[in-house]
């Protein structure tokens, strides 16, 4: 009886402890907030901001509430304290397995169990998470899920998961089964969940996002597929599938439809491995295996692109590929999160040891309504693929017209400009001056010319990969002429300047012609081909979506940009200093006096405004986030149209060239009634006769 009576005891004071611990267990989720037995709501985050006075720019902490350990930092922004970091965490490596280390964690079964059996020894120390799993739950990790599961999501929580996966992938990946995987994803599923995303922000480590992706994929590498085709994980947060291929497989593909949180509708994904990719398989069977992530794109942060000053935000789903040695190219069909027609796509890769986004892994082959098909290469560095949405740009008919439109006539009046000096050119260049100002416009229209006609062969030129030698050539050309346009309207400003300021000193015609050249055409050239030879090795020459300067990696676009607003902004000086020095009224000069000479300034900046190109200085503000449509159609009217302005001021509305013109008129004339006289003659008629 005393036996009984004791085993009695012991088994109530076990039902006790027992129900007790579950209890405590217990947590009801209102937003970021833990309902604990006290019936109080805690939080890891603390409420109450910094004490003391807010400077701009000084920082401070404040600890977590109990039962989290660290502190939350803040900082003074605009005379507020606002959260800037937090390590609040709940989660040790002791508390993942207390329950499996403590006496009181027995199962119902014990109550059978004589006294005398039970070991209630301390528990032996856990050294690392290796080691806790191996001695708990060495099949599939399932020990440390409920804890992982109930933990609240708070930043340090976070951070503490995110290094517990990494060691898991770095320690335990030498017999990855579809058991393991699961519960691996079921951890990284609680820390992508939407309701955490706002928490990954204050994380103080910026590579955490990064460390994640990369050991997802480390560890998914490490796993064995048994049967042909196999759903790995259904996680809301996250899936995996897998194949079995070989050489001989047809072209194969992964399906994924994942949602945003559970609202929203599935995001379409889906991977291609290309048949042409598979015939380079060895004949042994081989293993695919692919992983979505609805929710990764908005938390992935680039830590070296900290300055950027557009966003990059990731449009789609983020789509990882473990793929056997051999397969280099993949196929990705992306839905578009942000459905708007101007959310424009841009194929990319994460590099996963540079941290950020590779446009040069991927490019852009097809982009129809909301969907994206990607080409990306694929390597050990760079696994995971997805699509970014581009800056905001104009996407509007008006502009569309206004470029076609005005580029059709301007290019036809450079033409009938081109044909209206040489019809002309022995007539007008009867001095220097005259020689060197004629031989400007001339550049200046074969230049123009000649980058308009690019720019068409650009807009419609399909470029079919993204090292295409035709697509440098285009890029290179198109940054030459263009460049080459804006260096003849500096020389055609130097030589206004030499005019106004040397007076009774000319340059001999030869030196001036050198000068001309060698700024005209040697500087745009010396510009193009150093900004070829250092950017296209890199592979950063080219946008990923057009055959022009690249923006993002490399910043080639600089080498145009600079150049160009520099000359504008050279030339502007050039139209003051013209306007200054326009005949000034005497003393006593009357109202039509003054009136005239107004006109005449006005007359001089309309016509050296296109002629030196300050109509460029608009584009400008077209390149500020938020400009107004009215700046984009100014900028696209101007520039659309400069040739018919050039043809304009600079031939029509030149009084030696309109007094050349008809001249040659007149002359041309003259001959054709010479030329029908003679052949009405009495002389010339009994000739014909007599043949």
């Amino acid at each position: 009886m005393k036996s009984q009576a004791t085993m009695i005891c012991c088994l109530m004071l076990f039902l006790a402890i027992e129900c007790s611990h579950y209890r405590s267990k217990i947590h009801i989720k209102d937003g970021d907030k833990l309902q604990h037995p006290e019936g109080k709501l805690k939080t890891g985050r603390i409420q109450e901001k910094c004490r003391g006075p807010c400077i701009p720019a000084s920082n401070c902490s404040q600890p977590c509430a109990q039962p989290f350990h660290g502190e939350i930092g803040f900082t003074c922004h605009q005379n507020k304290w606002q959260k800037s970091t937090e390590t609040c965490t709940s989660l040790s490596v002791e508390t993942l397995f207390k329950d499996f280390n403590s006496a009181s964690r027995l199962p119902l079964a014990a109550s059978s169990i004589p006294v005398h059996v039970l070991d209630f020894r301390a528990p032996e120390p856990v050294e690392s998470v290796a080691q806790g799993i191996r001695r708990n739950c060495p099949i599939d990790y399932a020990c440390i899920l409920d804890v992982v599961k109930s933990s609240e999501a708070t930043s340090g929580n976070i951070a503490f998961i995110v290094e517990l996966l990494r060691n898991i992938s770095t320690d335990l990946s030498d017999n990855v089964t579809q058991d393991k995987m699961k519960s691996y994803s079921e951890v990284a599923n609680h820390i992508l969940d939407t309701a955490a995303i706002s928490n990954w922000a204050f994380i103080p480590d910026k590579n955490t996002s990064s460390d994640l992706l990369q050991s997802v994929n480390l560890f998914a590498r490490q796993l064995r597929l048994h049967n042909e085709s196999e759903n790995l994980v259904d996680e809301l947060f996250i899936q995996a599938k897998g194949l079995r291929i070989n050489h001989n497989t047809s072209e194969e593909k992964f399906n994924f439809s994942a949602s945003m949180n559970s609202t929203t509708e599935g995001i379409l994904g889906m991977i291609e491995i290309p048949r042409q990719e598979l015939w380079n398989l060895p004949p042994n069977a081989s293993q695919a295996i692919s992983i979505a992530f609805p929710t990764l794109g908005t938390i992935l942060k680039e830590v070296h692109l900290q300055n950027v000053s557009l966003p990059r935000p990731v449009n789609g789903l983020i789509l990882s590929v473990i793929l056997p040695e051999g397969l280099k190219q993949v196929l990705f069909t992306f839905e578009k999160i942000n459905k708007s027609r101007s959310a424009r796509a841009q194929c990319v890769g994460w590099h996963s040891r540079k941290r950020r986004w590779d446009e040069n892994a991927c490019e852009t082959t097809l982009e129809i309504m909301n969907r994206v098909k990607c080409l990306c290469n694929y390597t050990n560095m760079v696994m995971s693929f997805s699509i970014l949405m581009s800056p905001k740009s104009i996407d509007n008919k008006v502009l569309d017209y206004i470029t076609c439109i005005g580029l059709s006539i301007s290019i036809f009046s450079l033409i009938l400009c081109l044909i209206v000096e040489a019809a002309v050119w022995s007539r007008v260049v009867m001095t220097e001056v005259s020689y060197i100002r004629h031989v400007c416009i001339v550049n200046i229209a074969v230049s123009l010319l000649i980058a308009n006609v690019w720019f068409i062969i650009n807009s419609n030129f399909h470029k079919k990969a993204q090292d295409s030698n035709w697509c440098v050539a285009l890029t290179f050309f198109s940054h030459f002429f263009y460049l080459s346009l804006f260096f003849w309207m500096f020389f055609q400003a130097l030589l206004i300047i030499y005019g106004i300021l040397v007076v009774f000193h000319r340059m001999m015609k030869s030196r001036m012609m050198a000068i001309g050249f060698a700024v005209g055409y040697g500087c745009p050239l010396v510009i193009a081909g150093t900004t070829v030879a250092v950017t296209v090795p890199e592979k950063g020459y080219m946008r990923p979506d057009a055959c022009w300067l690249n923006w993002d990696s490399t910043k080639a676009l600089l080498a145009f940009a600079v150049p160009a607003l520099v000359i504008v902004a050279v030339n502007l000086v050039v139209v003051l200093v013209v306007a200054v020095n326009t005949q000034r009224p005497s003393i006593g000069s009357s109202k039509s006096q003054d009136l005239a000479i107004i006109m005449r300034i006005s007359k001089n900046v309309a016509i050296l405004t296109p002629l030196l190109g300050l109509t460029w200085g608009f584009g400008v503000a077209t390149l500020l986030e938020g400009t107004s449509l009215i700046f984009h159609i100014i900028f696209a009217l101007l520039n659309a149209f400069q040739g018919f302005f050039i043809l304009l001021f600079g031939t029509i509305m030149d009084h030696k060239i309109r007094d050349a013109l008809k001249m040659r008129m007149s002359s041309l004339k003259g001959r054709s009634r010479a030329a029908e006289n003679a052949s009405l003659s009495p002389t010339n008629g009994s000739k014909l006769m007599n043949r």
